[in-house]
């Protein structure tokens, strides 16, 4: 592994745990207040600031399936904003947002608040075409754009959705190639052609990483 992706991975892994630890007081908590400086790339507009940006993608090579973004988006002002669309500059990739469970609508930054996109539980942000539209080891622009503020870039470092990053990659994980369900062979003296005790259900069904 080259020097500059040695520094890429070890720059990413202490974003995910910034991640982590906002997870716990995304939405509804003042940003000024939380006192974090992350030592990792981040970027202020206006009243927005956006940081710990990842761009997931699958956890196995040569898997075609969707990436996620991730990230956690601040707003100091005094009204909420929506975040209308993301996009990835110089690629054909299409993302699409959805609200944390039980929301409805647009993904909505409140006033002096904050929300992680990305983990359980929380906004999403599909990239349907991920394995098209990036690279691992990349870093990635990524462009947010929200209803006050307009457009805020950030380059964002690209990995699989293993380890740290599991818990906020993509929720569909394709099996790996060269995978294929298998069944139990059958005990001696048996044909494994009848229904109930003799069938075997086949397994390694795709997997689902958790968010």
């Amino acid at each position: 592994m080259s020097r500059s992706l040695r520094r890429g991975a070890l720059a990413a892994t202490a974003i995910v745990f910034s991640i982590a630890a906002l997870s716990a007081c995304a939405a509804g908590n003042d940003a000024q207040t939380l006192g974090i400086k992350p030592d990792n790339a981040a970027v202020t507009v206006d009243d927005v600031k956006i940081q710990n940006a990842l761009v997931i993608t699958q956890p196995h090579q040569g898997v075609k399936g969707p990436a996620a973004v991730s990230a956690t988006v601040f707003n100091n002002g005094s009204t909420p904003q929506t975040l209308d669309a993301i996009t990835l500059p110089g690629t054909t990739a299409t993302v699409k947002l959805t609200p944390a469970a039980g929301g409805a609508g647009p993904i909505t930054i409140p006033s002096l608040g904050s929300v992680v996109i990305g983990g359980k539980g929380n906004a999403t942000a599909v990239i349907e075409n991920g394995t098209e539209a990036t690279k691992n080891g990349d870093a990635q622009r990524v462009v947010f754009k929200l209803s006050k503020t307009g457009d805020v870039g950030i380059s964002a470092f690209v990995v699989p959705s293993t380890s740290y990053f599991k818990e906020f990659g993509p929720s569909i994980v394709p099996a790996p190639p060269g995978s294929s369900p298998t069944a139990s062979a059958p005990a001696e003296g048996e044909h494994g052609s009848g229904e109930g005790e003799h069938g075997a259900e086949p397994s390694g069904e795709a997997t689902t990483a958790g968010h």
